[in-house]
């Protein structure tokens, strides 16, 4: 069975391309179009929109997260498919309303890592592979959600659209990936992963995903927002301008979390990956 080694630019699922070497290394790259968010490196803006097959403005991740991929790249050797779906600034856009994700409908998940994998899986191998995910041996929880979602054959299913029947579109779920968890099953912890990449030549971030994730902890968010002010401000603006009364997280905006906590410093040190959020693929 072809394997893939399914990438997020944290050091997890590194470590998974550097000790499980795999025939594909893939990485779904989230962007916006807001010009407020540029990525600043011009001559690298252009590398990723060659590698992505369309422009690249900037991400609402860590800007950190492109050297990382630049880097692992090298370092292990071996190409990795950068792949990417609408921008986010495109995905709340439904029927000329805005509508926002939540803990609830992760849809942004589904269309700027899921979807792109998904198509990128189906021009280029177009048979179920095993995918291996970035789950260490702690998160057995985790890996249980997933596997209560594959079929009798034990693949997760992808919806998509095959065709049109007269005015609506024609949907058909199709096997496409068996995940398979190798840090879970070689009983590897973060530990051991943080250990590894101490002397190596790759950047990471302080941590991958979205700066507004909406998993993550409100001062958590205080902190992003103070971290990366132009990517906070994106979340910001997608909640105020006239969308309606949604927001990313139930009982309070984005702006408010920007405006708490104005009096109290708060570091790096003070959070750990428990307060982080992640993008369970």
């Amino acid at each position: 069975m072809i394997t893939v080694n399914s990438l997020s630019g944290g050091k997890t699922s590194s470590y998974i391309a550097a000790n499980y070497p795999a025939d594909y290394n893939v990485f779904a790259l989230v962007r916006t179009n807001d010009k407020n968010c540029l990525y600043p490196d011009k001559k690298l803006r252009q590398e990723v929109s060659d590698r992505i097959g369309t422009e690249f403005i900037g991400t609402l991740e860590d800007d950190v997260i492109i050297e990382t991929m630049l880097d692992l790249e090298q370092f292990i050797g071996k190409k990795i498919d950068w792949v990417t779906g609408k921008a986010f600034d495109e995905i709340i856009i439904r029927k000329d309303k805005k509508y926002l994700p939540n803990v609830t409908q992760r849809f942004c998940t589904s269309e700027m890592k899921l979807k792109p994998l998904f198509d990128w899986w189906h021009e280029t191998i177009n048979e179920v592979v095993e995918m291996r995910l970035g789950f260490r041996a702690n998160e057995g929880s985790r890996a249980k959600t997933m596997l209560s979602k594959v079929n009798d054959n034990g693949n997760l299913e992808f919806k998509t659209i095959i065709g049109k029947r007269k005015t609506q579109n024609k949907w058909k779920d199709i096997e496409w990936q068996k995940p398979n968890f190798p840090l879970i099953k070689d009983n590897i912890y973060k530990d051991k992963i943080e250990l590894y990449w101490q002397d190596k030549d790759v950047r990471f971030a302080y941590m991958n995903n979205c700066i507004g994730c909406f998993h993550r902890s409100p001062v958590l968010l205080k902190y992003m927002s103070d971290k990366h002010p132009n990517k906070f401000e994106w979340f910001i603006n997608a909640e105020s301008n006239g969308y309606g009364q949604r927001t990313f997280k139930n009982g309070m905006t984005y702006d408010q979390i920007r405006n708490s906590l104005k009096q109290v410093k708060l570091f790096e040190e003070d959070f750990n990956e428990c307060d982080s959020g992640y993008c369970g693929l």
